[in-house]
């Protein structure tokens, strides 16, 4: 018999509101709280990817040699702010064990049934009352425009049907074929028809509206500031606005985790990946497959009558200011493939960023830790938070109510670094 339960969910971003989703679901009484606003930290202006062809993660063969040539380069789409940090040297050197070929083989069938549950999940949300947040399956287009990022794409084109992800590589008139009304520079491209895409910012908003209705508790502007604990498990979290106690509580705060459990003696190696998002109004060119342009690493993602252009990488720790040299090498970049995609001028543009949670595996982190047995982590997504956000709920639900969970967590468990 399923007992209910009381549970404090840690973050309110897509992932939190997903897991604070399910486990109402299931039957629990769920108390979500946040340091700011719902979203704040990467969830509302990301390019809104739904992306099983995401499937090879961040930490892949090649990306130490590529993050070296791009490191010191503040336009580049991987950038790392010099600074004395041991947590960051730590990170690192993780990061550069994990980046080998065994690795990424043994986490791409994963990060897949991670996305193909997740595109499940989404479309059921889709369906229920009040929730029309653009879901769109026009499938992703990878364009590339040189020899270099043309081997790049159907190598990896060619990874995703080993796994069973379509992909179909094409050539310019191919992609005449696919956007007819769209005059592109890419010399080709890889076309993924399983992706999808919609407007993260709605689906935040909407699932929040829904959970208020469901008397979920939604706490903003409450930070953790402390834990009360018991053997082996917390008691309660202390905020501002007093103590709060649960019998279970999820850690979703993103690129705040580590800081969130630092109280608990807890280190989670995540550091955050700040990117950058463009939102410009509709113009006359106007592609109806969200894309990514591979060399720059940009992506392109029509949303209604806005056009967002989102990337880049930047770990400068929790710095929130933004770049407009970025910011203006993003914009510079998509004509080169998009013919009539011209620069805007900025005072145009909705200009945000987001601190993503990255993990040096590429991994997120999912499950119980051992120190703690009702806490349970749901961080560390990377650039594909808001895509693996449904999944991410319905494992913890499982996880909550006792359930084998219905996808191995053995790689994504929180303690794997200690």
């Amino acid at each position: 018999m399923k007992i209910r339960r009381h549970i404090i969910v840690i973050g309110g971003g897509a992932i939190g509101l997903s897991a604070a989703h399910f486990l109402n679901e299931s039957g629990h009484d769920v108390t979500l709280i946040d340091r700011g606003d719902l979203g704040g930290g990467s969830s509302l202006h990301n390019a809104g990817l739904v992306v099983p062809s995401h499937f090879v993660p961040l930490a892949a063969p090649g990306m130490v040699r590529a993050g070296l040539k791009w490191m010191f380069s503040p336009d580049s789409p991987f950038y790392i702010k010099p600074r004395l940090d041991a947590d960051l040297m730590t990170w690192l050197w993780h990061f550069a064990a994990a980046s080998t070929a065994r690795r990424a083989m043994r986490a791409m069938p994963l990060l897949r049934d991670l996305s193909n549950a997740s595109f499940a999940l989404f479309e059921g949300m889709s369906r229920l009352d009040g929730m029309d947040f653009s879901f769109t399956k026009n499938g992703l287009l990878m364009l590339f425009r040189t020899g270099e990022g043309r081997a790049s794409a159907v190598e990896t084109a060619g990874e995703a049907s080993r796994i069973g992800i379509e992909a179909r590589v094409l050539d310019a008139a191919g992609l005449h074929d696919l956007e007819p009304e769209v005059t592109f520079r890419a010399t080709g491209g890889v076309y993924y028809p399983g992706d999808a895409h919609m407007t993260p910012a709605l689906f935040v908003e909407q699932l929040a509206a829904s959970l208020a209705t469901r008397n979920v508790r939604l706490l903003t502007s409450t930070p953790v500031l402390g834990f009360e604990t018991r053997p082996g498990g917390i008691e309660a979290v202390r905020t501002p606005k007093g103590r709060l106690a649960a019998d279970e509580f999820v850690l979703a705060g993103g690129a705040w985790s580590p800081a969130i459990v630092r109280d608990l003696r807890l280190r989670l190696p995540v550091q955050a990946g700040k990117g950058y998002s463009i939102t410009v109004p509709r113009s006359a060119v106007h592609p109806r497959i969200p894309s990514i342009l591979e060399e720059a690493r940009v992506a392109v993602t029509p949303m209604g009558d806005r056009l967002r252009i989102a990337g880049t990488m930047e770990l400068a720790g929790l710095d929130t200011s933004i770049t407009m040299r970025r910011v203006h090498a993003m914009i510079g970049a998509v004509p080169r493939y998009i013919a009539g995609l011209n620069p805007v001028q900025t005072e145009h543009a909705e200009i945000w960023e987001g601190l993503r949670p990255c993990t040096p595996d590429g991994l997120p982190f999912i499950g119980r830790f051992r120190r703690f047995e009702n806490l349970i982590a749901a961080t560390g997504h990377a650039m594909i938070g808001i895509s693996l956000a449904p999944v991410t709920g319905k494992l913890v639900a499982e996880i909550v109510n006792g359930q084998i969970p219905a996808i191995d967590l053995h790689l994504l468990r929180p303690d794997r670094y200690t």
